[in-house]
């Protein structure tokens, strides 16, 4: 899911429309928020909450990036390691080759974080993660978001094509091993409202996969190190809960490449000193707001997520949406 602060950053690089085209923008017009498994609804968010966010497929977003690159400038397959100390300079098959900004972008497991003595450690967020596809369509009766019971949570993003993209978490002691992965999710949530069993008919074992959620334990102290800079899961892993990790990535990526570009008589090292201020500040606030919602999602005793459900039920809709007013902006760097 992206939303309006990651088409902002999209659109200042002249990359909106590429990402619009292949995206979809149906959940706008669809009830949205949470619901009790029952299918009650404890929270509907205004269509103002909604209104930017658009759906695509991680492979889709990836390659439509990617057709955008000159001929090329994409190497896969290799592994590259950044220098210790900083210098510009990564590691290519044994071989050393120096330029003049290296970016890090290896995820929440980032080796090259941990080579440049800036890991925070990880952390288990407490629940493991099912994600699925399905591969016909479903009647979700123009309605979206999430569901949230003791323990679990069920997503439905509607994506292009007609397929729907849907999760499932469970709160669970981290590497714990399923035998069948589908029956399990079938055991958690098959008896949950429509249509979350149809979606979950509607998707074959081999579009489903499961992950335990980690973050970082703590946010870094510093996202560059010399001229190696971090972005991304890398810089700041945090839970999936406010549905922000590929957006925060995109806005990093943008403010670099807008502060490079603007760079005229400041050193390169004024520009990274720049970048590191103006992303650690968004991105340790809404890796602390993720993590408490995550926390709140979650909540596994009966009077804790009665309490939830309760209170998420007398919440105007308008609050919450102007709470996440400041999720979805985001202002070009000055």
């Amino acid at each position: 899911t992206l939303f309006g602060n990651a088409f902002e950053a999209l659109s200042a690089v002249g990359l909106s429309d590429v990402v619009r085209n292949v995206s979809s923008g149906a959940i706008a017009r669809m009830r949205a928020g949470q619901r009790a498994p029952d299918g009650s609804w404890l929270l509907t968010l205004p269509s103002t909450a909604v209104a930017t966010l658009r759906s695509v497929h991680r492979v889709t977003l990836y390659d439509a990036l990617v057709s955008q690159l000159a001929a090329g400038s994409l190497r896969s397959g290799t592994t590259a390691f950044v220098s210790c100390n900083g210098s510009p300079n990564i590691l290519v098959h044994g071989a050393s080759v120096e330029f003049d900004l290296v970016l890090v972008a290896d995820g929440v497991r980032s080796k090259n974080r941990e080579r440049l003595g800036l890991e925070s450690g990880l952390s288990y967020a407490g629940y493991t993660a099912w994600r699925g596809v399905t591969d016909r369509s479903v009647d979700i009766d123009h309605a979206a978001g999430e569901t949230w019971g003791r323990r679990s949570i069920f997503g439905i993003v509607p994506l292009p094509e007609d397929q729907l993209y849907w999760f499932g978490t469970l709160t669970t002691e981290a590497g714990r091993i399923f035998e069948d992965e589908r029956q399990a999710v079938h055991d958690t949530f098959g008896t949950w409202h429509d249509p979350i069993p149809a979606c979950l008919e509607a998707t074959p074992s081999g579009n489903i996969i499961r992950h335990d959620i980690y973050e970082l334990a703590k946010p870094l102290a510093t996202f560059t190190r010399g001229r190696t800079v971090l972005l991304g899961d890398a810089a700041h892993a945090m839970t999936p809960n406010l549905g922000q990790g590929a957006g925060q990535a995109i806005e990093d990526a943008v403010t670099l490449a807008l502060l490079l570009g603007r760079r005229q008589g400041d050193d390169l090292e004024e520009v990274l000193a720049r970048y590191n201020k103006l992303r650690r500040k968004r991105t340790t606030a809404l890796w602390r707001q993720s993590r408490w919602m995550g926390n709140v999602a979650q909540a596994s005793g009966p009077l804790t997520s009665w309490v939830r459900d309760m209170g998420m039920r007398l919440t105007p809709g308008r609050i919450a949406g102007l709470a996440s007013k400041h999720l979805q902006s985001w202002k070009q760097p000055g």
